[in-house]
This record gives structure tokens, sequence and C-alpha cells, in this order.
């Protein structure tokens, strides 16, 4: 997966439908998600479309993260989140402004609402796990 700054510098470089198509080759690039995983209880809460989050510990604390959406666009959102946190300690995690590490790509001025109004949750989410597994 691309670093979040590699993406932005990208991102910033499009414009308008060029922003769209590099959203969803993001969300393509996602590690693959086992549609056994994609359950009521890795459901992000208060998305326009379904979104998944599998979080994964590994050696030495770090979270690993699948992801999913059935929204390509949406897709691509989770990609930002995600590699805005990837494979990184948990206790790291916990502590990451992943909304402010999205900020630069002014999300809400590209898109409509809907596609973003489940972002605070996705970050919730993630920040709510990592933390609880870092206190484990």
């Amino acid at each position: 997966m691309r670093s979040l700054s590699d993406i932005h510098e990208e991102y910033d470089f499009l414009d308008g439908d060029e922003r769209y198509r590099l959203l969803i080759e993001l969300g393509r690039e996602l590690e693959p998600m086992p549609d056994a995983l994609k359950t009521d209880a890795t459901l992000v809460r208060g998305c326009s479309a379904s979104v998944w989050v599998y979080p994964m510990a590994q050696d030495g604390g770090v979270l690993h993260f699948l992801a999913d959406s059935n929204a390509a666009i949406t897709k691509g959102i989770v990609a930002l989140v995600v590699a805005a946190v990837q494979d990184r300690p948990a206790a790291e995690v916990a502590q990451i402004d992943i909304a402010a590490l999205l900020a630069p790509f002014e999300l809400s001025r590209q898109l409509s609402s809907n596609r973003t109004q489940g972002v605070p949750n996705m970050i919730a989410l993630i920040r709510e796990t990592a933390a609880r597994l870092a206190a484990s």
C-alpha cells in the first residue's frame, strides 16, 4: 500500500474526475477482504454504502487492517483511512489524528456528504480498537 503522503502528492496534482479515478484505483489496491469477514460485527455504522473493517493484531502489537466497501469511491476513501494507520503499533494508531491526516484531501469539498458521512465512524472504530488492543 502506498503511503498517505505519496497518495496526497498524486491527488493534489489531479482535479475533478481524475481524483475520482484515483480513489477508485486506491480501492482496487486494497488487500482483498474475505467475504467470511464481512459480518455485522465488522460493519461500520453510519455509512451510506456498506463498509467493513477488520483489524488484526500482529507481532509486536502492530495492527493490520482488512477493509472493503460495496461502492467504488467509498472503497477508495476506506483505502485512504487504512493508509494512515496500516501496519503501525496499536498504541500509535490509538493516538493518531486520522481526520487531520485526511484534511489535505478536502474530501468534503470533493465528494457529497453521503460519501463521507461514515468516515468519522470508521475513524472512531479504528482508534477504539487500537486503544483496546494497546491496553491489553
